[in-house]
C-alpha cells in the first residue's frame, strides 16, 4: 500500500538510507536534503530529489526548521520523517510540521513536548504507576531541600537536567559536600546546551543495566510491545553497543517490564514508535525516560521480530491502524549491533573526520550494515561521529556473536580511526560472552585486562591484513591507540 506520494527525510547519513529504503520499497518518492559538506554524500545520491538546505554548521542546515518545511512545500512532499538525532524530538520542529500542513511521521508534537521533560515525564510515570527512582518530585527550588532529599534516598545521588540527555549536565555526588557544587555546575550546562537550567535530584545507581522496550502505538490507542533490548554498553553515557532480546531477561521480568512500557505508552497518549528506556538493578527496575523517535538501535528489533519498523512509523502517520496484535508479535533468535564510529579511544573518544581510503563492508549470513560511507568519502567534522551500524543475526546468542566475531574481522576501514578493533576486543571478553554486563563495563579493571589481551591478537591480525592493502601504519595505529587507551584509563 502506498500511504504517501512523497516524503522528505530531514535528516543525513545511514538513518536517511535506511528511511528511504522503506519508502523505496513501498513505491514512495524521496526527497533528501543536504549541507554544504553533504553535496555529494550517499543519502544525496539515492533520493529520488535533493535540495540543498544550508551551510554545515547544523543551526544552518539540518537544525532549520523553517526552511526544511519550506524545502517539504516546494517540492510537493507531504510527510517529514525526521529519522533520530537533530530535530526528530523537537515539539517545535513536530508543531511546525503540522501547521504547514504537513504530516510528521512520529508522535504528536504534545506527546513529544510532554516526554521531554525529564521531570514532567517521571511524574507522568508515578500516576501511572510505573516504577521511578526515588528523588525530587520536581526541579531543585532550595539547596536545603535538595539535601533533605538525598539524605532520604541515600548518596550516591545523581544531578541530572530535566531537558538533557546523553548524560549532558548530569553530575555524580557521593556526599553532601559535593551536592550544592554539582547542582550549581548543572544548572549552568543544562541553561547553556537546552535553555532550561531546571535539575533535579535522584538516587544513582552504581552498576545498573539500561534495558529498554520498543513500542508501537496507533491513533486508536492499540498498542503493542517489540520486546526487549540491552544497552548497557556505553562511554560517556552514550551507547556503543545494543543487543536484543536482552540476555538477562526471564519471563516474569519481561512480562512486569513490558507491561509498564505500554502502560508509559498509554499514559502520554502515545502513537507511532518510540522506546521506554529503564535503568534495571538488583531485581528491579526503574523508568528512566522515552525517546519518542525511531531509535538507532532499531535494526536488531527487527531482526529479532521480522517486523519493519519504518514501514509501521509510515503507515501510523498515514492514519493507518496497527496490521497486529500482540500475539502475532514473535521472538526469533538474538540480534547485536556495534556502533562503529570514527572516533579516536586514545582521546576519550574523540571524533576522528577524514578520509576513508579503503573500505570493505561484510557479509554473509545474518549480517546487516547500515552505513552512508563508501571507499574515498570524507567524514565531516561537523556532525555525529557514527560512520556506521554493524549488526549480526543469530538462532541463539553464541550464534550472534560469532556472526560479529566474523564480520567485525571482514569490516576494513582505513585512513580514520574506529572502533572496531574495540568491539572485536568486547566479542572475545568473557564477561561479555556471558552476559556480565552493566553502563559502567568499560571501566572495570578485570574487563580492561582481557580486552588489552584480545586487542593485542586484533593488532597482529589488523597488521597482517594492513601489509595486504599496503596500510600498515593506518590499522597499526588504530590497535595501538585503543591499547594504549585501555592501559591508562580503565584503571
Amino acid at each position: 500500500m502506498k500511504y504517501f506520494d512523497k516524503i522528505l527525510i530531514a535528516n543525513r547519513g545511514e538513518i536517511a538510507i535506511r528511511v528511504m529504503r522503506a519508502c523505496r520499497e513501498l513505491g514512495i518518492d524521496t526527497v533528501a536534503i543536504y549541507s554544504e559538506p553533504d553535496k555529494n554524500a550517499l543519502h544525496v545520491k539515492y533520493a529520488d530529489e535533493a535540495f540543498y538546505v544550508g551551510e554545515a554548521h547544523p543551526s544552518k542546515s539540518y537544525l532549520n526548521k523553517e526552511r526544511i518545511c519550506d524545502i517539504a512545500q516546494k517540492s510537493g512532499a507531504e510527510a517529514i520523517h525526521p529519522g533520530y538525532g537533530f530535530l526528530a524530538e523537537n515539539y517545535r520542529f513536530a508543531k511546525l510540521v503540522e501547521d504547514e500542513g504537513l504530516t510528521f511521521i512520529g508522535p504528536s508534537w504534545q506527546t513529544i513536548e510532554a516526554l521531554g521533560s525529564k521531570i514532567g515525564s517521571k511524574r507522568m510515570m508515578r500516576e501511572a504507576g510505573v516504577p521511578v527512582l526515588p528523588g525530587t518530585p520536581d526541579g531543585v527550588t532550595s539547596l536545603d531541600e535538595a539535601k533533605k532529599v538525598a539524605a532520604a534516598i541515600g548518596y550516591p545521588v545523581v544531578v541530572k537536567a530535566s531537558a538533557g540527555g546523553g548524560g549532558i549536565g548530569m553530575h555524580i555526588v557521593e556526599s553532601e559536600e559535593g551536592l550544592e557544587e554539582a547542582i550549581d555546575m548543572g544548572m549552568r550546562i543544562a541553561g547553556s546546551a537546552f535553555g532550561d537550567p531546571t535539575v533535579f535530584v535522584e538516587k544513582y545507581l552504581a552498576k545498573p543495566r539500561h534495558i529498554e522496550v520498543q513500542i508501537l502505538a496507533d491513533a486508536k490507542g492499540h498498542t503493542l510491545h517489540l520486546y526487549d533490548r540491552e544497552c548497557s554498553i556505553q562511554r560517556r553515557h552514550q551507547k556503543l553497543l545494543e543487543e536484543a532480546p536482552c540476555p538477562i531477561m526471564t519471563p516474569d521480568l519481561r512480562e512486569r517490564m513490558t507491561a509498564s512500557a505500554i502502560a508509559a505508552a498509554k499514559a502520554a497518549n502515545y502513537r507511532n514508535a518510540g522506546t521506554v528506556e529503564f535503568l534495571y538493578a538488583n531485581g528491579n527496575y526503574y523508568f528512566m525516560e522515552v525517546n519518542t523517535r525511531l531509535q538507532v538501535e532499531h535494526t536488531i528489533t527487527e531482526f529479532i521480530t521480522g517486523i519493519d519498523i519504518v514501514k509501521q512509523q509510515i503507515a501510523v502517520a498515514a492514519g493507518e491502524d496497527l496490521s497486529m496484535d500482540q500475539e502475532d508479535v514473535s521472538l526469533r533468535g538474538h540480534a547485536i549491533e556495534c556502533r562503529i564510529n570514527a572516533e579516536d579511544p586514545l582521546n576519550n573518544f574523540t571524533a576522528d573526520p577524514g578520509k576513508i581510503v579503503r573500505y570493505r563492508s561484510p557479509g554473509g549470513p545474518g549480517i546487516r550494515v547500515d552505513s552512508g560511507i563508501h571507499m574515498g568519502y570524507t567524514i565531516p567534522p561537523h556532525y555525529d561521529s557514527m560512520i556506521a551500524k554493524l549488526c549480526a543475526w543469530g538462532s541463539n546468542r553464541e550464534e550472534a556473536i560469532q556472526r560479529m566475531r566474523r564480520a567485525i574481522y571482514e569490516y576494513v576501514v582505513l585512513g580514520v580511526k574506529t572502533t572496531l578493533p574495540l568491539h572485536y576486543a568486547i566479542m572475545r571478553n568473557p564477561h561479555f560472552v556471558a552476559g556480565d554486563t552493566h553502563t559502567h563495563f568499560l571501566q572495570e579493571e578485570h574487563i580492561a585486562a582481557s580486552l588489552r589481551r584480545y586487542l593485542r591478537e586484533e593488532e597482529t591480525r589488523m597488521q597482517t591484513l594492513a601489509a595486504s592493502l599496503r596500510q600498515g601504519k593506518e590499522v597499526a595505529a588504530i590497535a595501538a591507540v585503543v591499547d594504549v587507551y585501555l592501559r591508562k584509563n580503565m584503571k
